[in-house]
């Protein structure tokens, strides 16, 4: 039955799909989940022949032990990837499937190719933030496809699972699968400085011993890109911050006032023309966003973001506006994924 429901996600266009006992399976298209209500209520043995094919019998008795089991799988007949997790609801297996998308460049997501100035950087940290589903794997692997394609250097990403497969080019890549390739992000990290590795990525930062690895890496001659859940470049810096304790928090504000390239938070919106279009802001590391950092003074870095287009700085507000303009979205919809709505009413 899995390979009936993953032809339906590619017929239907859909990002998701979530199969549980006692459900029709869902699809998620353009942010909006239906209901598959032509396919029968998923039963407890049907969902767990899909997921023995997917990840096999073991990882699937580990999910019934309680287990959560992230994965990625494979679908060569339709020439499509995965990205999953499978987990226990009400006493039931349970999982969703991403659909990983082809590499695309920065320009078929209609992302600015000034994105491609920190591809160009021989060292650095550049964070790609935002909620779940935004767009923030697919940005990642189209800003690695540019270096790949462009530079000769040896990329390692650290990843759980792996999404996007990448097929060597100018650039050497290895990828490695937490729990299969390495014990952790961390560990992995540390082992990044014996491998001679030039650029590195890390699928997400989840704790202060990845963070701060991250950003070593960063001061000490690497190019390093990752993500976080966070909504904006300041609340991002917060977050990196307070997950130390606070006797080491002066620390990494320098360290991270030092190294830091610039962020980028994306939230994809529904477009007029079908599918979903990015709106982002842009922050780019100057001297007085360091040293904004630096000081303690993360909730000014909103203020110099959109005071700083002229750098290049780009503000959430100003990329909706300008979607509604170009007739791509709707004003209600700029309104509802605006982090300021009166602010974008201002601006209108």
């Amino acid at each position: 039955m899995i390979q009936k429901l993953l032809s339906i996600i590619k017929s239907q266009g859909a990002s998701d799909l979530h199969v549980s006992v006692g459900r029709h399976p869902y699809l998620r298209v353009n942010g909006d989940l239906i209901a598959l209500r032509s396919e029968e209520v998923i039963t407890q043995d049907v969902i767990l022949r899909m997921l023995v094919e997917m990840i096999g019998e073991d990882r699937a008795r580990r999910v019934l032990n309680k287990e959560e089991i992230d994965f990625a799988y494979a679908y060569p007949e339709e020439d499509m990837r995965f990205r999953g997790s499978a987990y226990i609801r009400g006493g039931y297996p349970t999982f969703t499937l991403r659909a990983i998308e082809k590499i695309r460049s920065l320009s078929e997501l209609n992302l600015p190719d000034q994105l491609l100035d920190f591809a160009n950087k021989e060292q650095g940290f550049f964070l790609l933030v935002g909620p779940v589903g935004q767009g923030k794997s697919t940005t990642m692997a189209a800003l690695l496809e540019y270096i790949n394609q462009t530079r000769q250097e040896h990329i390692v990403t650290i990843e759980n699972p792996i999404e996007y497969v990448f097929e060597e080019k100018q650039s050497i890549i290895d990828q490695r699968e937490v729990g299969i390739d390495t014990e952790s992000f961390e560990s992995g990290l540390r082992a990044m400085f014996r491998q001679d590795v030039n650029v590195i990525m890390v699928g997400e930062m989840r704790d202060a011993s990845t963070i701060n690895t991250a950003v070593t890496a960063a001061e000490t001659g690497h190019l390093v890109f990752s993500t976080l859940h966070t909504n904006n470049a300041s609340q991002t810096i917060d977050r990196i911050i307070d997950t130390f304790p606070a006797e080491a928090q002066d620390q990494i504000r320098t360290q991270l006032s030092n190294s830091l390239l610039g962020i980028l938070s994306q939230r994809l919106i529904p477009s007029l023309q079908g599918g979903r279009r990015p709106a982002f802001e842009l922050l780019i590391n100057n001297n007085a966003v360091s040293n904004l950092i630096r000081e303690g003074r993360t909730h000014e870095i909103d203020s110099v973001i959109e005071t700083s287009r002229a750098e290049g700085m780009i503000d959430m507000n100003h990329s909706l506006l300008q979607l509604v303009r170009d007739g791509h979205v709707t004003l209600d919809d700029a309104m509802r994924y605006s982090l300021n709505p009166e602010g974008l009413k201002r601006l209108m």
